[in-house]
């Protein structure tokens, strides 16, 4: 039986008890990603690196104390991540004492920082005291031309330096590419053997701005992984193009053993792939066993929800409002009757409850049902007019109301956004630079 209607049925927002999967109707819900073999060719130990506390604290705007970044982490430990980068110590003073905080947790999981191919970025590093360090540099003649100045030979130069520096300090070592699959391959290929051989312990690769496809991830990896010394292969993918998890689950299918994500896809720009996504797929899908504890994926999320201040997407997948909300009368329906007709998994699997919406799609099922529910009796006559003044009233009431919280909401994140254009101007006058009166104001 599918492991996505396996869960005992769950109490509706009207209290029933609603009728979950029975083991007999296993023939009647096929799962193709497993009956096509395509589950089958996830490597074992596939293990995920959470990026929530580094890349995730990239989003604009967004900053957590070393305190914050304490119960976060604690938390991701305790529903069993096994890696987390934790920042980048050379950052700030706050950052690198939030970084060795964490590390001085002897949490169960890798703790991991973040260094640029730079001297004083591994040996900040070092100075946290980190299971391991993520060097990173970019790979791409785009990004060596333009953003570092330097040739081919001289990134792997600093590369293989610094992998070596921070091997003979007693760190395990990822060696990250920045823009790896906008790269020249044979170089790649060249980049990451030499740190391989200078003591690299994982290679990760990175679609930096998002710009693959599932099928262009699993072509690239078939390609790369047999001309790479024997080292595990890590994937970073970024959301651009809303394919951050696709593009995750791919390069798994091609023998990735380490997939990073971000609680709520937090990240640069559109951000990374979603880690209750990336989790609940593996798990529910391809039924392959994470080791994470799902039943507290949605507690996770509301945590990293209030302390980046990012709310979740109303239709975000899993944790959003919508994920298990049902309104159509049709959906209703099928859900009262049984719940997997319209939940691929049952919402209390991690930690949600489902709710019915009364508005202008709504049918009579859901409307009996609220009303037996609370020992109100109704003959189908009441019950039919009692649906059509529900989506009368729904489709009268204003919209003004609704477009002056969107506006309200982008008004908030513009000013949440970081350092305001008056406060950045204001900064600079502190610093001594000559500033027009007339800047800031």
């Amino acid at each position: 039986m599918t492991r996505e209607i396996q869960a005992a049925a769950c109490t509706s927002i009207v209290g029933k008890r609603l009728r979950g999967p029975d083991i007999e109707e296993e023939r009647l819900v096929h799962n193709y990603v497993v009956e096509s073999g395509l589950a089958g060719r996830l490597p074992r130990g596939i293990q995920i690196w959470d990026e929530t506390l580094r890349d995730g604290e990239q989003t604009p705007g967004v900053t957590f104390s070393p305190e914050e970044k304490l119960r976060i982490a604690t938390l991701l430990d305790e529903i069993g991540v096994p890696i987390m980068d934790v920042g980048i110590p050379v950052v700030s003073k706050e950052e690198a004492r939030g970084v060795k905080l964490i590390a001085g947790q002897g949490l169960r999981a890798t703790v991991m920082a973040a260094a640029r191919a730079v001297r004083r970025d591994v040996d900040a590093c070092i100075e946290c005291d980190v299971d391991e360090v993520s060097v990173f540099i970019a790979c791409s003649d785009l990004h060596l031309k333009h953003k570092l100045g330097m040739t081919r030979e001289q990134v792997k130069e600093v590369a293989v330096r610094e992998v070596e520096y921070a091997k003979v300090h007693g760190l395990a070592v990822s060696f990250v590419t920045e823009d790896t699959f906008r790269a020249d391959l044979d170089y790649v290929v060249d980049l990451y053997n030499a740190c391989v051989e200078a003591g690299a312990d994982r290679a990760v690769i990175c679609d930096t701005v998002g710009v693959m496809t599932p099928s262009a991830v699993s072509w690239y990896v078939g390609r790369l992984k047999p001309r790479l010394r024997d080292v595990p292969l890590s994937f970073h993918g970024h959301n651009d193009f809303g394919l951050a998890v696709a593009n995750s689950l791919a390069a798994c299918e091609a023998g990735v053993l380490v997939p990073h994500a971000c609680v709520n896809g937090l990240g640069e720009r559109s951000g990374n792939a979603s880690f209750e996504e990336l989790v609940l797929t593996l798990e529910s899908l391809y039924r392959y066993d994470t080791g994470i504890d799902v039943s507290r994926i949605y507690e996770v999320s509301r945590l990293v929800e209030k302390l980046s201040g990012v709310p979740i997407g109303v239709h975000k997948p899993l944790v959003g409002l919508n994920a298990f909300s049902h309104e159509s009368g049709i959906h209703a329906d099928g859900v009262i009757k049984h719940t997997a007709t319209y939940e691929p998994i049952q919402p209390d699997r991690i930690g949600r409850t489902r709710q019915f919406i009364f508005g202008k799609h709504t049918g009579s099922t859901v409307v009996a049902e609220k009303l037996r529910q609370h020992g109100v009796d109704a003959t189908r006559e009441q019950v039919l007019v009692l649906v059509q003044l529900i989506k009368d009233l729904a489709e009268s009431k204003p919209k003004q109301e609704q477009q002056a919280f969107v506006e309200l909401y982008r008004e908030r994140e513009e000013r949440r956004r970081g350092v305001a254009d008056k406060e950045f101007w204001m900064l600079a006058r502190k610093a001594g630079i000559g500033v027009p009166p007339e800047l800031g104001m």
